[in-house]
């Protein structure tokens, strides 16, 4: 860490998984900043679970989290599909061809037991503040103030609003935005986020019948179970399939009752040929009824406020790929940030400056979390089998080759972002290259064949090209290759799969 902290100065509302993770980030840059919760603890007791994927696994390394988080989690064996009676329609090890993949396992946790590490982790806990009520923000040409409910103001350069799916960070930009350029946020960007699902979530103790730490989707019409198994409690997820699907800003506030008769209304469905639902509801511990939205924001900055997290962009939890992108989004923008501060030279950046931050922020992250929200919604929609089409999918996902799945998961997990201010060293390696690995060890070897005259700018530049090409030939003979397994598909479904391949 550096010891000589930059006058430059964050305000981050929020204290969750992105929150926290943004605070070690920083503090590992030596940039100053504060951190303000509007919960009594830094670490409250709330959601359930949250799954750990390897290029987050790396990063929790990179910042003194890892071995805590591998710790605390037992990897899953076996990825069990069954149909609405209970029986088993596959079992794949598909957690351990991620392993071989890249180094490093998925790793399901308690959510506030992964915040809580977060937490210790912190080398300087005094940057968190709790019970902050955010009231106004107020920009100027020299910074931001950011007032709480008790009058107490705190001053910046920037804020960062990790402040979840209903965001009062997000809110306010949008004012500021509108303000200065109006119509700047439509009221369909307001909208951008689509409710097609509620969900019952909860813990509770172990059930033998569900494994010691198996994955467990049992399947029926327009709603599914998710079971997440570890030794010593299981994690539930009951998705429900709207009638009436609708958009932000509606919201639905569920209460206890609701979850209770939702619970009642499947209690006798089979999870396994000898558990139904109604035992995990009657011996949980703890549980809730939400909403599950999905959708991205176009703007995910403005003046001097930028938002990472469920602020701009959120998807379906049933491949827990929302808390691990929340994560990535935050390291881009604090690589951005602190690369921003390196050309600024101990002074403060200017505004246009980071703008420019921002934008590169936004700009590397976008088509990454458009493919998230993708593949999370069709994952949710083939296990609640909404259509023919995805039933059909549900019923021959088990008979694809075993690999095929952790590879296409596998192009997406070697391309996330690592924090490149600190150093690599003793990362997880697998037999998949970490994308930005593979294009260092590029750019080095192009460089090299530069300086010993063996191609001028012109060839390196061609060279550069032709892999690129070469890439592109690969993956699609390889999703050729795949769709080959999967009958009736037309024309026109190959090249919506092509869309969703990309990454």
């Amino acid at each position: 860490m550096s010891s000589q902290k930059s006058p430059f100065r964050v305000i981050i509302i929020g204290a969750g998984v992105a929150g926290l993770t943004a605070s070690h980030c920083l503090q590992r840059a030596g940039i100053d900043h504060v951190v303000l919760e509007k919960h009594r603890e830094a670490v409250p007791t709330e959601g359930a679970s949250i799954t750990i994927y390897p290029q987050v696994v790396r990063i929790l390394q990179q910042i003194g989290c890892g071995e805590a988080i591998i710790k605390a989690s037992v990897p899953h064996d076996y990825l069990v599909t069954r149909r609405p009676d209970g029986s088993v329609l596959g079992k794949t090890p598909f957690f351990g061809f991620v392993k071989e993949n890249h180094g490093a396992d998925l790793l399901p946790l308690e959510r506030r037991e992964f915040l809580q590490i977060l937490y210790d982790g912190l080398p300087d806990k005094t940057p968190i503040k709790t019970k902050c009520i955010i009231k106004d923000i107020k920009e100027s040409s020299e910074g931001v103030e950011v007032v709480m409910s008790d009058g107490t103001v705190e001053k910046g350069d920037i804020v960062l609003g990790v402040d979840g799916i209903y965001s009062m960070v997000r809110n306010i930009m949008w004012h500021h935005a509108n303000k200065a350029t109006p119509g700047l946020i439509t009221e369909k960007e307001k909208s951008a986020f689509k409710t097609h699902w509620k969900c019952l979530v909860g813990i509770g103790p172990p059930e033998p019948s569900l494994g010691a730490s198996d994955l467990t989707v049992t399947h029926d019409t327009r709603y599914s179970f998710e079971i997440v198994a570890q030794p010593h409690c299981t994690f539930f997820f009951v998705y429900f399939y709207l009638d009436k699907p609708f958009n932000s800003p509606n919201r639905i506030h569920y209460t206890d009752q609701d979850a209770e008769a939702l619970a009642a209304s499947v209690a006798d469905h089979p999870l396994t040929e000898t558990c139904t639902f109604g035992r995990l509801w009657d011996n949980r511990v703890r549980s809730t009824l939400v909403s599950s939205e999905e959708g991205v924001l176009d703007h995910w900055y403005h003046g001097r406020i930028v938002l990472a997290g469920d602020a701009i962009h959120k998807m379906t939890p049933n491949i827990a790929l929302g808390g691990n992108a929340a994560i990535e989004s935050v390291v881009s923008l604090c690589n951005h940030l602190h690369r921003t501060l390196a050309k600024a030279n101990g002074a403060k950046p200017s505004l246009p400056a980071l703008t420019e931050a921002f934008a590169g922020y936004q700009a590397e992250r976008m088509e990454r979390i458009k493919y998230a929200i993708k593949i999370s919604g069709i994952a949710t929609r083939i296990q609640a089998m909404t259509t023919p089409l995805y039933k059909f999918l549900a019923w021959v996902s088990p008979l694809l080759p075993e690999r095929g799945a952790p590879d296409q998961v596998g192009e997406y997990i070697r391309g996330s972002p690592k924090i490149e201010y600190l150093s690599s060293k003793g990362l997880p390696v697998g037999r998949l290259q970490w994308k930005d690995e593979e294009e260092e060890e590029k750019r080095k070897k192009l460089e090299a064949l530069q300086v010993a005259g063996k191609l001028d700018t012109k060839q390196v530049l061609k060279a550069g090209h032709l892999l690129q090409m070469m890439s592109v030939s690969v993956a699609v003979v390889m999703l050729v290759s795949a769709v080959r397994y999967v009958p009736f598909i037309s024309e026109g479904n190959v090249q919506q799969l092509l869309s969703w391949v990309r990454v």
